[in-house]
């Protein structure tokens, strides 16, 4: 799906704060820097990320939420705003409302615990036939050879 014109525009506003790029999500765009999401465009109306930190803020300028219909009768409001009113056009009026979206972005980033930093590990994928560590077959065609053997029936072919 290719950006229309209100995307591309959007796009050449926020150029300043570098390789922006948008990526098509559930009808609408996903704004994207390195690998933080930072905002939305949906329906031609651009909104970015906000958190407890800068909702205040968001608030007091007049600026909207995100809100979509569950499907289930009720509105459900994301942490998405869009900008004051009158600043999209104006490059200089909306970077200040993006580089708060990208704060929190960043903010919601370090909250969330990384596996690598928990220390925990990947669980080795298991293969047919493979042998565990004392040296007994593993997996589900190792386990049917056993209950074989342990049967007394000769192993299938």
């Amino acid at each position: 799906m290719n950006p229309n014109g209100f995307v591309e525009d959007v796009l050449d506003l926020l150029e300043p704060l570098g390789a922006v790029r948008a990526r098509a999500m559930f009808g609408g765009w996903g704004l994207w820097l390195d690998d933080a999401i930072f905002g939305l465009i949906v329906d031609e109306r651009l909104f970015f990320k906000i958190d407890e930190s800068s909702r205040p803020e968001f608030e007091g300028a007049g600026c909207e939420p995100f809100v979509y219909d569950s499907g289930k009768g009720r509105p459900v409001a994301m942490s998405y705003w869009t900008p004051p009113p009158g600043t999209e056009d104006d490059r200089h009026a909306v970077l200040p409302w993006a580089r708060k979206g990208l704060e929190a972005a960043a903010r919601a980033k370090a909250k969330k615990p990384s596996v690598k930093k928990a220390g925990v590990k990947k669980p080795a994928a298991r293969q047919s036939g493979a042998k565990s560590a004392a040296g007994t077959p593993t997996g589900k065609k190792s386990a049917a050879k056993r209950a074989r053997a342990a049967a007394g029936r000769k192993p299938a072919v």
